[in-house]
């Protein structure tokens, strides 16, 4: 009888010490979590504080920020119309005549949005909106 009682007490040792080193695992585990939960806070916290610039609504500005807006836009769209008419051209659904109006067209529109630009005084390189986490529009 003692034999069996000392088996069992035996194979209790044993399964307290599995338990043992399985909460250990489960304590490095649950630190990985929460290490990582913190690097995730932390990096929200940080986009949180570079906030994007906002809209300068100052009366002699406004004129300069609508039209940076809509040039932003209209390069956007001309990009746009650009990539379509480089796909349609490849897959052979533009005749020459048609590719050749389409790009002198794109052209010229780029070269106005560039005018209107320098003559505001705007670089090319502000017609370009920071969508924050997102990252640029163009």
């Amino acid at each position: 009888m003692r034999r069996r009682a000392r088996g069992a007490r035996g194979a209790q040792r044993k399964r307290r010490a599995k338990g043992a080193k399985g909460s250990e695992s489960a304590r490095g585990a649950r630190a990985v979590e929460r290490r990582k939960i913190k690097a995730i806070r932390k990096q929200i916290q940080t986009l949180a504080a570079a906030r994007p610039p906002r809209w300068n609504a100052d009366p002699e500005d406004v004129r300069r920020a609508v039209l940076k807006l809509v040039l932003t836009l209209v390069e956007l769209i001309r990009q746009l119309l650009e990539r379509q008419a480089i796909r349609r051209m490849e897959a052979g659904t533009l005749t020459d005549d048609e590719t050749e109006s389409v790009g002198l067209a794109l052209m010229r529109l780029q070269e106005t949005v560039l005018d209107l630009a320098r003559k505001f005084d705007i670089s090319p390189e502000e017609l370009n909106l920071d969508l924050g986490p997102v990252g640029k529009l163009i």
